[in-house]
């Protein structure tokens, strides 16, 4: 199995949120209160706590606009959070039973016949598998309920901490 890191949002695009920029449809996040687990933050790869400010907006974790490109809502704390570091452990916010789990091409592009409904204590040994093979460049962890981006999945030697999705 291919040696993996599990890779946050890059702490550039939560800083541009953080400093007042607009998301990947030009609008302003919106601050929502919490009301518990079920909103996990995409750059720490934690549970937002009840009662903490969020920001919930559009987020499209691909370099540009294409027709794979997908954009869709997901949370960031309000206050600024550290990226997650613990990238060869699943994040904490990994926790219903299962998720989408697929892979994309160097050009950005879904391989078709990657994308499983995966059970989360399974998710690193499916994506193992998947970047084993070469026409996958890394992964997306998305939910199996509402396909809202959760993480990417890289091979370890691909990882790069502080760069964009790239």
């Amino acid at each position: 199995m291919t040696d993996i890191r599990f890779s946050a949002m890059p702490t550039a695009d939560a800083d541009h949120l953080w400093n007042g920029g607009s998301d990947s449809y030009g609008f302003l996040p919106e601050t929502m209160v919490s009301d518990g687990p079920g909103h996990p933050c995409r750059h720490c790869l934690g549970n937002i706590d009840a009662d903490e400010e969020l920001l919930v907006f559009a987020y499209r974790p691909f370099p540009a606009m294409q027709p794979y490109a997908e954009t869709g809502p997901i949370f960031l704390h309000k206050r600024r959070c550290a990226r997650y570091a613990a990238e060869e452990i699943a994040p904490p916010a990994l926790s219903s039973s299962d998720y989408i789990v697929r892979g994309y091409g160097e050009n950005n592009r879904i391989v078709y016949g990657t994308g499983a409904v995966t059970p989360t204590r399974e998710i690193a040994a499916y994506a193992g598998g998947l970047l084993a093979r070469p026409e996958i460049a890394y992964v997306h962890v998305r939910s199996a309920r509402n396909n809202c981006f959760q993480c990417r999945i890289e091979k370890a030697q691909d990882y790069k901490e502080s760069g964009a999705f790239i």
